[in-house]
């Protein structure tokens, strides 16, 4: 009888990994990512394929389709005459416009906020000012420190009548007790949780995170990038971050994506004037919003970077605090370096993420090969997320140069064609650039075996990082 007992349950668990194995191979979509799947299920396979039904990514793009099915936009015509993109960028502007449902709109004064010092008064002030809505959407949002003045803030939004919705990532809520969202449902402000789990122990809810940040005022004032409400980015050793204030057309498309995300975490519909307001040109930026994420097409942002890449005649300036590009965008950076585009990448040398820094490390290779050029902002840790091509494109938000930025989460960025906008955002990407340290490949040989073997290891889970 035990012997046949466990007959049975040795083909049950060979059956299983054969099945997990075979839908790795068909619907994978990287080789590497389905060659380490694999392994996983080779080496344990009775518990491999109990991991890759709960983190294959396939299966969360799957899940999120059916979650937001129902989003459809029409693509809208290019602008024409004095604010078109430039010539060397049309086509740019062109690919995005065939992956990116959203039109691109004119008329946006976009205003970089440098670090917790200066996005945090701003948001503030923004709140203190609104007279019928606010919608904020963070990833983190810590009741401590600065996050407490924002409660605060919201509170008295609330008590003095101004419609307030406040959506946080359930990762936020579950994994951390600094979170806001207790004080806020206790003074009554209404708030939303993005994807919370169905079971307690769900693993795969470290995917399908909503890692978009974002505050719209009225609807006509918006703020996005990368900066979470948390007390590490404020304060005199803080950590450094980069944020924006729009105004204009643009915010329309920050305060769709927020209207969505509410209506998915909360069945509300957020409608009408005092969260759609009349956008009149505010400034001379060109700008479009980018959604992006396992529900909508996965592949924008990608096509977007890798499109600025090809458009790049000059320069580009890339910052972000996680850098592991897959194979598609190192040969779009290679190659842009190698026609004598000037390709700087400025990272941070210190992470809050150790394991994903020795990954990148280990890849740094394959891009100072190409000759591109790749720096270390020493100091604090710069979580800054940054492209600037030819002083005249920028693209901000919430992003990062990895897997889960670019095939896991919901993110949101903006597209600006702007020489004014670009020239800053230029300049402060030199600025970092001159205080750094620079990255070559003598420095990257001469780590030791025992560092090579961790990095290298890390690298193996790039796709899932």
């Amino acid at each position: 009888m035990i012997d046949a007992l466990q007959f049975l349950l040795s083909v049950a668990v060979l059956t299983a990994a054969a099945i997990a194995a075979g839908h790795a191979i068909i619907h994978k979509r990287e080789p590497r990512s389905a060659a380490l799947w694999l392994v996983v299920i080779m080496l344990l396979p009775a518990a491999g394929p109990v991991l890759y039904a709960l983190l294959g990514v396939n299966r969360v793009q799957r899940r999120a389709v059916r979650l937001r099915r129902d989003r459809r936009r029409h693509r809208a015509p290019l602008p024409s005459g004095a604010c078109a993109p430039g010539t060397h960028l049309l086509p740019l502007a062109r690919l995005v416009s065939e992956v990116v449902e959203r039109p691109l709109v004119q008329g946006n004064a976009v205003t970089p906020l440098v670090d917790g010092r200066e996005a945090y008064p701003a948001m503030l002030e923004a709140i203190a000012s609104a007279q019928t809505s606010i919608a904020l959407a963070c990833y983190i949002f810590q009741r401590d420190g600065v996050g407490a003045e924002f409660v605060e803030a919201l509170v008295r939004a609330k008590q003095r009548g101004v419609a307030v919705r406040v959506l946080i990532d359930d990762v936020d809520v579950r994994f951390t007790r600094s979170s806001a969202i207790k004080p806020l449902q206790r003074k009554g402000v209404r708030t939303g949780v993005f994807n919370p789990p169905l079971l307690p122990a769900r693993l795969h809810a470290l995917n399908l995170r909503n890692h978009r940040k974002l505050l719209i005022v009225d609807g006509a004032v918006g703020f996005t990038g990368g900066m979470n409400i948390d007390r590490r980015y404020s304060g005199e050793a803080a950590s450094r971050d980069l944020h924006f204030r729009l105004r204009g057309p643009v915010v329309a498309h920050l305060m769709e994506v927020f209207a969505d995300d509410w209506h998915f975490a909360t069945d509300e519909s957020l409608r009408g004037a005092a969260w759609f307001a009349e956008l009149p040109e505010q400034g001379p930026s060109l700008a479009r919003g980018i959604e992006a994420g396992p529900d909508e097409r996965v592949e924008r942002l990608h096509w977007t970077i890798i499109g600025a890449l090809n458009a790049a005649q000059s320069s580009v300036r890339v910052m972000t605090p996680y850098f592991l590009p897959d194979a598609a965008l190192v040969s779009a950076l290679d190659a842009a370096a190698l026609r004598g585009v000037e390709v700087d990448i400025i990272l941070p040398a210190h992470s809050d993420l150790p394991h994903v820094h020795w990954a990148a490390i280990h890849g740094l290779r394959q891009v100072l090969e190409g000759k591109c050029r790749v720096w270390m902002s020493p100091g604090a840790f710069d979580h800054s997320k940054l492209m600037v091509v030819d002083a005249a494109w920028t693209l901000l938000g919430s992003a990062n140069w990895d897997a889960r930025s670019l095939r896991l989460n919901f993110e949101f960025n903006v597209e600006a064609y702007c020489t004014d906008l670009g020239a800053r955002m230029e300049q402060l990407a030199l600025q970092r650039r001159s205080a750094a340290r620079p990255v070559t490949l003598a420095h990257v040989e001469a780590r030791s075996l025992p560092v090579k073997l961790r990095d290298g290891t890390a690298r193996l889970f790039a796709p899932l990082l």
